[in-house]
Parts: structure tokens; C-alpha cells; sequence
């Protein structure tokens, strides 16, 4: 495998840390890095449980559930932030389960599908920044600054379990031809909403963004004010 072969350089978990950035008082966006394999399984339907063992989703109202059970980020967007930012960023210091290399993430398709170790994971939401990310960063404008550039990150669900290590080549099995990625998503559901009814497209699109890019498209049908 060279350098350039895409690969998962490094599983991230965090424990529940307080902060003052969250409604619910503590948060689980302190992701390190895990040593050994981790076992990845579907979280299921509902809000609150991660995909990986070991991992704490504490706000169950946003977060967790099959449509957010894995995060991902690559690391060379991580390298475009360290730059801009000034300081070093490790890997899982966004939040991430997944720190991947030679994978681009803002290009991936919803639906897309990935043999990682032995498991198989599907690429279906974006990560909307929220004031718990910021406050985690301590860096000014950091929700308006990570929206403009749209550098979200891909979470994905689990088709099938299995465990995950650092180092685990990453194999994009499926990609549907529908156009739908993950940079058309994020817009969507940020800056342009007008784009919404578009990700109707993308049949495995998480169920929460599939609801309001159904509202969109009803509201532009009856010409009634359009969901943003």
C-alpha cells in the first residue's frame, strides 16, 4: 500500500468531557486515538449511541443514531485548517471517528460505500457546524469560517460490522452516478437552499435531510415560501 492508496490513519473515541457550549452540560467531541482494532456496529434508528464501541454521543437530541453512527474527516483538510489556523491539529481533533488519508471527502457521493477492515460503511450526512464545536475550537467566527469553506466531513452508517484499526485500507466498493455529494449536501443545507430538492436524488440521504429537501421541493411545487 503506498502513501497515497487510501487508508484510515487513525480511530477516534472520546469520553464525555464537561463544557459550557452545550445545553446538556458535556460533550463528547474530545476524540483520541484508539490503539488495536474497534468494533463498529449499527447504533440504531434513534438519536443518542455512536457506532463505536467505546465512544460517547452526548447530546441525544443531535447527535448519534444510524445516520451519524461513524464521522469522518481527512486528514488533508485537517492540514488545510492547521495552516490557516496556525496550531497544530491531531488527528480526531474535529470530532471524528474516521481520520482518513487519500479520500476526498467533500467529493464523496451519498451512498458511496466503503470496505473498511472488515466492515462496510455507507456515506449519507454532512456535518453541520454547531456552537459546541466552536467553543471546543475557541476560535472566532469558527461556525461562519467552516461553513464558507464547506470542508464537512462524511458520516457515514453501517451496512455491515465489524472492527476497524488505524492503517486499514479503505475500499470504495459502490458509487451511485446520481451527482449528489457531499459538498452539494452541505450547501443545501447551509447557503443554498434552493439546491435542496436535488438531494431527492440520493436515495440512502439521512432521513432528517431527506425531510427537508421533501419540504423544499412541496413548497417550490405550490409556490409557498421555500425551506431553509
Amino acid at each position: 500500500m503506498t502513501q497515497s492508496d487510501p487508508r484510515i490513519l487513525s480511530v477516534n473515541a472520546g469520553r464525555a468531557v464537561p463544557t459550557a457550549h452545550s445545553d446538556v452540560g458535556v460533550t463528547g467531541i474530545d476524540k483520541r486515538p484508539v490503539d488495536g482494532p474497534v468494533l463498529v456496529t449499527a447504533p440504531g434508528p434513534g438519536k443518542g449511541a455512536s457506532g463505536l464501541a467505546g465512544d460517547s454521543i452526548c447530546d441525544y437530541r443531535h447527535h448519534g443514531g444510524d445516520d451519524q453512527a461513524v464521522y469522518a474527516y481527512a486528514r488533508e483538510d485537517l492540514d488545510l485548517w492547521q495552516a490557516e489556523l496556525g496550531r497544530p491539529l491531531r488527528d480526531g481533533a474535529f470530532g471524528e471517528n474516521l481520520t482518513t488519508a487519500g479520500l476526498d471527502l467533500t467529493g464523496a457521493v451519498i451512498g458511496e460505500r466503503w470496505h473498511v477492515g472488515d466492515t462496510l460503511l455507507e456515506v449519507c450526512h454532512v456535518r453541520i457546524p454547531c456552537r459546541t464545536f466552536a467553543g471546543w475550537l475557541d476560535e472566532r467566527r469558527w461556525v461562519r469560517r467552516f461553513t464558507e469553506r464547506g470542508l464537512s466531513g462524511a458520516y457515514l452508517r453501517v451496512v455491515r460490522p465489524g472492527t476497524v484499526s488505524a492503517g486499514a485500507p479503505v475500499e470504495v466498493v459502490t458509487r451511485p452516478g446520481h451527482g449528489v455529494t457531499v459538498a452539494v449536501v452541505f450547501r443545501a443545507l447551509t447557503t443554498e437552499p434552493e439546491l435542496l430538492p436535488r438531494l431527492l436524488e440520493a436515495g440512502a440521504l439521512a432521513a432528517t435531510a431527506r425531510d427537508r429537501a421533501l419540504r423544499r421541493a412541496h413548497a417550490d411545487d405550490t409556490g409557498t415560501r421555500g425551506d431553509r
